[in-house]
């Protein structure tokens, strides 16, 4: 079996439970994907939905690799622009946020995962999210109408995003979904998809969930 990490370093994803890998036949192509986990130490919801991520993955033929951000050690962004004009495509910070923007980079599908905050992110993943500024290029573009950074490489991966909120909440739920799609935008995703979970859903609506944002996002 061929077991690849995207180019992530060994051990970054120490104590995950779950990492499934497909091997290569006859030279085909397998479709790569990330989870970044953004919820906490104790949020055992987000590590079931996680669960359930891998699950469809798995049954796609993907391969797949969840990062749980609080098991990783990585600085936030100090806004100096490093990756800009120091070294190109590099953070200037030498620590485990280079191994997640490089599988991000590396990745056909990436998935963020998330409680959602006032509507947004996570702390942690909002950090992480930061810190692949440097995967654009510094110069600016019009397209349709509105300015955006050009692309630095060929390719950029598809965007799917999972919140998960206590109970319904039309207007963090309107926030979050408006927020992955201009996230997407900025990141040069070709194709986005979001989706609200809600605490103690039942599991077979978490499913048809997460299918239906694979399917949106490209991943059928």
């Amino acid at each position: 079996m061929n077991k690849r990490n995207f180019g992530v370093v060994s051990g970054l994803v120490a104590g995950v439970k779950r990492i499934h890998f497909i091997p290569h036949n006859n030279g085909k192509y397998t479709m790569r994907a990330i989870i970044l986990n953004g919820g906490g130490h104790d949020d055992v919801d987000l590590l079931n939905i996680q669960n359930l991520i891998c699950d469809e993955l798995g049954g796609m033929g993907w391969e797949y690799e969840p990062l749980v951000l609080h098991k990783i050690r990585f600085a936030s962004c100090m806004g100096g622009f490093g990756c800009f004009v120091k070294q190109p495509g590099v953070c200037t910070i030498k620590d485990r946020g280079r191994d997640i923007a490089r599988a991000f980079i590396n990745s056909d599908m990436v998935i963020l995962l998330s409680p959602v905050t006032f509507g947004g992110y996570s702390a942690l993943l909002k950090k992480a999210l930061e810190r692949l500024i440097g995967l654009t290029s510094p110069f600016i573009i019009e397209t349709k109408g509105e300015f955006q950074h050009k692309k630095r490489y060929q390719k950029y991966p598809a965007l799917a995003a999972i919140g998960v909120l206590d109970k319904e909440d039309e207007e963090a739920r309107h926030i979050f979904k408006t927020l992955v799609s201009r996230n997407a935008l900025n990141i040069l995703s070709p194709s986005s998809a979001s989706e609200v979970i809600i605490r103690n859903e039942d599991m077979e609506v978490a499913m048809a969930k997460i299918r239906g944002i694979f399917s949106m996002a490209g991943g059928k």
